[in-house]
């Protein structure tokens, strides 16, 4: 205690910082798979996707090699880089806990970035503490998406290093950050856009300063030949494709032009699920209240910094949304690369533009007075409170969410293994009602999955089971023939839900499959989520219905009658 008191004001709120981010992280160290974390596009995919590659040996597959657990030969290159950190995680811990240990990297080296990047280059005198310690707690508790890793989130740091360059005040530690960040983050998801704007940032810099800065230019060259040398796999699938992948049918450009405009202002107030700021309830309407007291106001560098930062967060929801603006599509259908490249993912720029933004403006007013410094004081309370209010923890278990253990369900799914009584490569299954994701972690083979890589004949073939459905819906039909990333056994019935829990009462009652093309693929089981009332019609016969007291699902098998 007594040390404590000896420390400086900043030191003791940094101490307090990180026994938040401790609290905020416990929950998934305390519960373990008791735990509740985000479903989309985490325990659906990714979580199962690294335990596959695990089990399938091929982590460092040849360029050409495949998974055959998947869809009868899934790409190697679709699971990404064996370099990535992530990856290594899975590899070396069970699933839950490689996830929680790579939340709470993620989240230390958010907040070390951020708090960094204020210090020396943002908020820099000594008596604001405050805002550079909150606001970084603040930014490394977005709940961001989990297997980006430090793709946004590392974006402080990065541009720490950067700016430390170019201001030619650098050491090993900046080009060592820009070497290992890498390993721990994606080019495509993330820091592809960052460095683009760190070259429009060095051309700026030519043109404006008239100051070529070789050394700037060589940071930002020597990053970019980390990612593409550490994301060879993705490097060689685009220069060097082996035949048209589920990406050649992707249509993003389907808009209307006020749909669009919409769209602009709901990513501008709400944020992204893949980027989600949470910043609607206090940082937008301080940025307002900041913008409002510069007008007609002559304004210093620090107050110019804010207008750029207030400007360009908005022009990024523009891009975002009129990426999809239908008026794109004669563009794309000239060059591939923009449908299959997801250039609106600038606004992945976004949490990095948002909390400077908030820190900046945080800092003007906190000049303005003591009346000011507390309403500061009171918005960075605030907004840590929202995120921890956000936490995974009370989201999704408020939400009706399963936990880790309810959703992969495992010991359910050995039932289900020693009742079909075959090795698992034997046969091969689909799932109705539930992720494919959930088979795939339990060590099943299956037809449908859900990856944005894949072979595009393949589609057309899987296309065949699922057509007298799709036929049905338009909805369906459009999301699976223009995307498809979720290979799945749509059913009209069920709309585009994928989650029916065991107490649920829906029932399906007019199910069309074209069951031969499922048994020329190999298909011999379906697991349903929900019973199905004519599997007689469809050529399915109900062998049993399996229930667990652990399990989040009622999983009806069904086997195909080969009569």
């Amino acid at each position: 205690m007594k040390l404590f008191k000896k420390l400086s004001q900043e030191n003791k709120h940094l101490i307090i910082a990180t026994i938040l981010m401790i609290i905020y992280v416990s929950p998934l160290f305390i519960l373990g798979e008791n735990a509740h974390i985000r479903v989309h596009d985490n325990l659906d995919s990714n979580i199962a996707w690294y335990k596959t590659l695990k089990n399938s040996g091929q982590l460092f597959g040849k360029l050409n090699s495949t998974i055959p657990q998947i869809i009868d030969g899934l790409p190697r290159n679709a699971y990404g880089t064996e370099f990535s950190g992530i990856q290594w995680l899975n590899n070396l811990f069970p699933p839950m806990l490689a996830y929680s240990i790579g939340q709470t990297i993620t989240r230390i080296f958010a907040f070390l970035g951020m708090y960094l990047l204020l210090k020396k280059h943002f908020i820099t005198s000594k008596e604001n503490y405050l805002i550079r310690v909150w606001v970084s707690l603040a930014f490394a508790l977005t709940p961001f998406w989990p297997s980006g890793m430090l793709s946004t989130l590392g974006m402080p740091l990065a541009l720490w290093a950067f700016l430390n360059i170019r201001t030619g005040k650098y050491s090993w530690k900046d080009w060592m950050t820009l070497i290992l960040l890498p390993f721990y983050s994606s080019f495509v998801l993330g820091f592809f856009f960052f460095l683009v704007f760190m070259g429009l940032l060095w051309l700026r810099d030519v043109f404006v300063k008239k100051k070529i800065n070789p050394v700037f230019f060589l940071s930002i060259l020597l990053m970019t030949l980390m990612y593409l040398a550490i994301e060879y796999r993705l490097v060689f699938s685009l220069v060097i494709p082996s035949e048209p992948t589920s990406r050649n049918e992707f249509l993003s450009s389907t808009l209307g032009f006020w749909h669009t405009i919409r769209l602009v202002f709901k990513n501008y107030f709400l944020g992204h699920t893949h980027v989600l700021t949470l910043h609607t309830l206090v940082i937008v309407p301080l940025s307002f209240i900041v913008f409002w007291t510069l007008r007609n106001k002559k304004r210093d560098s620090i107050e110019k910094r804010f207008l750029y930062l207030f400007i360009l967060n908005f022009l990024l929801s523009v891009w975002y949304a009129f990426w999809f603006y239908k008026g794109w599509k004669p563009v794309k259908e000239q060059f591939q690369l923009l449908n299959t490249f997801n250039f609106a993912r600038f606004h992945f720029l976004r949490p990095l533009i948002i909390y400077l933004m908030f820190a900046v403006g945080a800092y003007l007013l906190w000049l303005k007075g003591k009346g000011w410094q507390k309403f500061v004081k009171i918005c960075l309370v605030v907004q840590v409170f929202v995120m921890f209010c956000a936490n995974d923890e009370i989201v999704y278990r408020v939400a009706g969410k399963p936990s880790f253990k309810q959703f992969y369900a495992v010991n359910q799914f050995n039932e289900i293994s020693k009742y079909i009584g075959k090795p698992k490569n034997s046969y091969r299954v689909a799932s109705i009602g539930i992720h494919p994701a959930i088979a795939q972690y339990n060590g099943f083979y299956t037809l449908d999955t859900y990856n944005n890589f894949y072979s595009l004949k393949y589609k057309h073939q899987f296309r065949k089971i699922i057509a007298p459905e799709l036929k049905k819906s338009p909805l369906l039909e459009n999301y699976f023939d223009h995307w498809g990333g979720r290979c799945y056994l749509f059913v009209a019935e069920l709309g585009k839900n994928y989650e029916f829990k065991k107490d649920s009462n829906v029932k399906i009652h007019h199910l069309q499959l074209n069951i031969n093309e499922f048994k020329k693929l190999g298909g011999e089981y379906i697991f349903a989520a929900v019973p199905i009332e004519n599997a007689s019609s469809n050529g399915l016969l109900l062998k049993k219905v399996f229930n667990n007291k652990n399990s989040a699902w009622r999983i009806y098998l069904y086997e195909v009658n080969n009569d």
